[in-house]
């Protein structure tokens, strides 16, 4: 997944979330599914440890990167998370769909380390998770597995790395909040990204069927299976044409269904 979603200003956040009865029926979805109450917050306003989808993909330094110079400049992020210990940090490890969270739109009452990288496969991300080793998160949200059946990797190898990277997680890090996220659904026939020929040998079918057995690996190492899959499918069980700028990678719309989950859920753990 190596093509990723345009910055977009900020007056385009106000007037998605203007869209009060698509939010208002996302939220109710959310809490259907998790049995949550939902409570408003009033933590103040906090800085990212990290910025890196600040700066439009395309024109950015950092999109010009190799997989090794990601990994570098990561590392030193993370590094910079471990010496300073600010409070209330949440970790966002997995590929471009994480990279690309604009800042405006990650929930404010907490501290961002984004730790994502374009076109990144369990197997990567498994390899570098020490790098925020040192950290002290209170929050570990992982999202990956999209990259690997692009590029043709069987199921049991998606989900025995998938079981690798919480069980190392959960050990690394006993005290941290850790939350896998499902993975999302593409736009199969209506997807216009470059490799859309690709996606359309991947049925979301079988993305549900992976998404079962990984809220199982989730329940059996300990750890909060967050459900993101059906609040972005349509009737046709393909991600909704709104959420999406391409038929994988998220529009504004998307981000902002993808924080309420994030804070809808994040607040019935807190409770």
């Amino acid at each position: 997944m190596s093509t990723a979603t345009k910055h977009f200003p900020a007056w385009a956040f106000f007037s998605l979330v203007s869209n009060g009865i698509l939010m208002l029926a996302v939220i109710l979805l959310i809490w259907q599914q998790q049995k949550l109450s939902i409570f408003s917050s009033n933590a103040p306003l906090s800085v990212p440890v990290s910025q890196p989808q600040a700066v439009a993909p395309e024109l950015g330094p950092r999109h010009q990167l190799n997989y090794q110079q990601w990994v570098d400049i990561l590392k030193q992020e993370a590094n910079v998370a471990a010496e300073k210990r600010p409070q209330r940090l949440s970790i966002m490890a997995g590929d471009s769909l994480s990279l690309w969270f604009p800042v405006e739109l990650l929930p404010e009452d907490r501290n961002w380390l984004n730790q994502g990288i374009s076109g990144e496969t369990s197997r990567g991300l498994l390899q570098r998770l020490n790098l925020f080793d040192k950290t002290q998160p209170e929050t570990i949200f992982v999202m990956i597995g999209i990259n690997d059946l692009i590029r043709g990797v069987n199921d049991e190898v998606i989900l025995d790395n998938q079981r690798q990277i919480l069980r190392y997680l959960r050990k690394t890090h006993p005290k941290t909040q850790i939350f896998v996220q499902s993975i999302l659904p593409h736009g199969a026939e209506d997807a216009t990204w470059e490799g859309k020929e690709k996606l359309l040998a991947i049925p979301n079918s079988r993305i549900q069927k992976l998404n079962q057995q990984l809220r199982s690996i989730a329940t059996k190492q300990n750890v909060k299976y967050l459900d993101l899959y059906p609040l972005f499918t349509n009737q046709k069980g393909n991600i909704r044409p709104e959420f999406t700028t391409d038929g994988l990678h998220l529009s504004p719309a998307g981000y902002v269904v993808w924080r309420t989950a994030l804070q809808v859920y994040q607040q019935g753990v807190d409770r």
